[in-house]
This record gives structure tokens, C-alpha cells and sequence, in this order.
């Protein structure tokens, strides 16, 4: 007889969320003049713990079989470490560097938000995410002032939308039930709202289960 356990483990996308809307207000104060002009070296150190705090999200919610959101936040992960990395020790063309970098994450966004619409939280976060990096991306490849403007006041709208889905998770596992909307459909509903029969379907299929990946 296979026996297969599963080992249950606190949801870790309101840490997820939280880093980025953090990193996010960061970033954006910075992009809009709110800091100092020799700021970069310290909004680096303070980015950096986004990097520490959302690669462990990453590392938990692969061990929840949730590739999707695990993806998203080891990539949201990387993508802090070269920002703050390149702020920090100021590379020449550091910032062309980063403007790739941004609209490579733009590219990979897009494609996790055409497959996630039914995880509505982190759907809206993603098409937030998306213009915004793809704004950051032209402001770093062009110098265009105005540009660099916009993608701050991006930031900040990002920041909103990760602080409320990790706010609406909260206190959804908090109290046991959906408090604010959140707008799940389909598999994710059914994961939240089902009996633990439907969480168990095709796990014989499951990655860490099936012999090949």
C-alpha cells in the first residue's frame, strides 16, 4: 500500500504581497523625487529584505503545490536583488541593464497573468505589475524624466493592490472565511470552497509524486 501525506502550512501569499507592496512604495518614492538624489544606496539596503522575504514565499508555496504563485514570487524575488544590487554599487550601464531586466519581466508578467485570471488576487496584482515595469523598462532604456514619473506613480498604485490582496488573505485565513472580495473562479474557488475530496483529485499526478517532473 502507497501512503501519500500531506504536510498543511499557513498560506505565505499575505508575506508575498506585503514584500512587494513594500518594495514597491520604495521604489516609487524614489522614482518621484521624495528622497534625496544620493538616496539609491539606502533605498537599495531597504529593497533588499523584499529579495530575502519573497524567495521564502517562493520556497513555501512550491512545497504547497502552488507553481504559480511560486514562480511569480521567486521571479518578484530576483528581480529585487539586481534592482537593489545595481542602486547599490551603481554598475556602469547599470541602468540600461535594468531596463531589459524590467521588460523581460514584463514579458514573463504578461504570460503569468494570461494563465491566473482564476486566482483573482494575484491576477489584478500581475496586470498592475505589467504596465508598470514595462513603464520602468522605457524609462531606464530612454532617460525620459516623465517617464521614470509615471512608472513611481505606478509603483504606488502596485503597492495598493499587493496591500489589499495581502490584507484580504489575511483575514480570510484569520477568520476562516472570505471577508473582503477577493473574486476567485474556477479551480480556485473550488480549492477554498470545496471539501477535501476535491483537493485530493489527480494528486497521484502531483509533482513530488509522480516519478518525473
Amino acid at each position: 500500500m502507497t501512503r501519500i501525506n500531506l504536510r498543511p502550512i499557513a498560506s505565505p501569499m499575505p508575506l508575498g504581497f506585503y514584500a512587494v507592496a513594500i518594495a514597491s512604495v520604495i521604489v516609487g518614492c524614489l522614482q518621484l523625487g521624495v528622497f534625496e538624489e544620493n538616496a539609491h544606496r539606502a533605498v537599495a539596503f531597504t529593497i533588499l529584505p523584499a529579495f530575502v522575504l519573497q524567495l521564502l514565499v517562493g520556497v513555501l508555496a512550491f512545497g504547497a503545490r502552488d507553481v504559480l504563485a511560486a514562480t511569480l514570487m521567486a521571479c518578484f524575488s530576483g528581480t529585487w536583488l539586481a534592482t537593489s544590487l545595481v542602486l547599490a554599487l551603481a554598475p556602469p550601464g547599470g541602468t540600461a541593464v535594468l531596463g531589459v531586466l524590467n521588460l523581460a519581466f514584463t514579458v514573463f508578467a504578461a504570460l503569468m497573468a494570461s494563465v491566473a485570471r482564476a486566482k483573482r488576487a494575484l491576477w489584478v496584482v500581475l496586470c498592475v505589475a505589467v504596465p508598470r515595469f514595462a513603464v520602468a523598462a522605457v524609462a531606464n532604456l530612454s532617460g525620459v524624466a516623465w517617464l521614470g514619473t509615471l512608472s513611481g506613480v505606478l509603483a504606488l498604485v502596485l503597492a495598493s493592490t499587493a496591500l489589499y490582496a495581502a490584507f484580504a488573505l489575511m483575514l480570510e485565513d484569520m477568520r476562516g472565511e472570505q471577508v473582503l472580495p477577493i473574486g476567485r473562479s474556477g479551480p480556485a474557488h473550488h480549492a477554498v470552497e470545496g471539501d477535501l475530496s476535491v483537493q485530493l483529485r489527480n494528486l497521484e499526478r502531483a509533482a513530488g509524486v509522480r516519478r518525473t517532473l
